[in-house]
């Protein structure tokens, strides 16, 4: 699991706006990382929309949030499209940044038990440090403790 303090791990990941998106790309910003599980799915797309209607909020604290998930880049762009997101996707089809965030382990469904992305959000400081890790993320209202955090922080 990552440490709050410590120095976040770079990545380097293509982005449903073209290209790829690398952290230190982001330097200067606070930075909103979430892990979900797959677009277009009941709880992913909660989420999104929940963050797409935070943008303003999230904004004026000089937060970029992007989500990362398994899914293709053009399957984020589908997603996008559907749901009227106003933030990018990063497409991890490796796991590597997963892993490597903390956001892939053991999960159980309906009883089995499986490996997959474990729903998560990481904050970044404009350092490249992680200032607050958010495990085993309940959607509902997340988005606003992830505000409140971010107010907590900033003050």
């Amino acid at each position: 699991m990552l440490q709050e303090g410590k120095k976040a791990p770079a990545f380097s990941l293509p982005s449903s706006s073209g290209g790829k998106v690398q952290l230190k790309d982001l330097a200067g910003k606070w930075v909103v990382l979430y892990f979900y599980p797959k677009d277009m799915t009941p709880g992913c797309t909660t989420e999104a929309r929940d963050f797409r209607d935070a943008a303003a909020a999230l904004e004026e604290r000089g937060a970029v949030v992007l989500g990362v998930s398994k899914d293709s880049v053009e399957r984020h762009c589908k997603f996008i499209e559907k749901e009227s997101l106003t933030f990018a996707l990063l497409s991890d089809e490796s796991g590597a940044m997963l892993e490597k965030y903390g956001a892939w382990g053991e999960k159980t469904l309906y009883g089995k038990k499986r490996m997959g992305i474990l729903r998560s959000t990481v904050l970044i400081d404009p350092d490249g440090k992680v200032r607050k890790v958010f495990p085993n993320v309940r959607v509902k209202g997340h988005v606003d403790r992830v505000i409140e955090a971010l107010d907590a922080l900033q003050s």
